[in-house]
């Protein structure tokens, strides 16, 4: 059974549940799950086979975390985690394809990447990304890294636009210290038009800054996903309190943690 970690009280049932897939079946749920999202909704240019699932070389060095609703045991969000030691065996972070990770080298302490979040269509609310977070907050301070890293993503749908306008938001409030940018290996191009619609942070993002976490630099363009991908930093030790004051402390931790996953 995978571990499990649960969010309420024990007194209720909670609606959704994190753990990590730990069978071959679980991790091509979490696959399949990503490859509707990334190749059905966002039209991203990936080879599937007959099951349809996302998967690369990457999947086998990862934790993949996941968030299923209790009463169905419907498998609801993902996201995969890789470990600075499991990194170097996997011949890099994913993001080094799409950064120069210089700034990420020269980093002291413990790393890890996030990557291939996502979050079924039905299931969009604070509360899916609030139950993932909670589950990565603990496995970080749980093993003790010092920083989180990864991408999020923001769709070209429109040609750029809302792109462009969301990433002046971003340079305003979220920029990290110039010491911690990366380059993007291919640039975002410039959008000719304006947004239509009123612009709003993606959740991921959004769920990233809410951490505390920083943007580092100009977007990576991701033709093959046809977004552009926006690399995000969290220092463990600039934490948003009110995620900090109930996972820094021991006691919570038990108090709410069924079962726990290990690295």
């Amino acid at each position: 059974m995978s571990p499990v970690i649960e969010t309420s009280t024990p007194e209720s049932t909670p609606r959704f549940i994190a753990g990590f897939a730990t069978t071959p079946d679980e991790i091509a749920e979490t696959q399949r799950l990503r490859y509707r999202i990334f190749a059905g909704e966002m039209g991203a240019d990936i080879d599937g086979g007959a099951e349809g699932l996302d998967t690369d070389h990457y999947d086998v060095w990862c934790r993949h975390l996941t968030v299923r609703e209790t009463s169905s045991g419907r498998l609801v969000a993902c996201t995969r985690i890789l470990t600075d030691d499991k990194a170097s065996r996997a011949g890099g972070f994913y993001s080094a394809g799409e950064f120069d990770l210089k700034m990420i080298d020269s980093l002291p302490g413990r790393v890890m990447e996030v990557g291939r979040t996502c979050v079924d269509a039905e299931y969009r609310s604070g509360v899916v990304i609030a139950v993932l977070w909670q589950a990565l907050a603990e496995f970080i301070i749980k093993n003790e890294f010092d920083y989180l890293f990864g991408c999020a993503s923001i769709g070209l749908e429109d040609g750029g636009a809302n792109a462009h306008a969301i990433l002046g938001q971003i340079k305003q409030k979220y920029m990290a210290a110039p010491w911690q940018r990366v380059r993007p290996l291919i640039q975002l191009p410039i959008a000719d038009a304006r947004p239509v619609d009123k612009v709003r942070l993606p959740p991921l993002l959004k769920a990233y800054f809410s951490l505390g976490a920083k943007a580092c630099g100009e977007p990576y363009w991701d033709r093959e996903f046809n977004c552009a991908d926006v690399f995000v930093l969290l220092n463990v030790s600039d934490l948003h309190p009110r995620y900090a004051r109930h996972f820094l402390d021991r006691s919570k931790i038990e108090e709410t943690t069924v079962v726990a996953g290990h690295a």
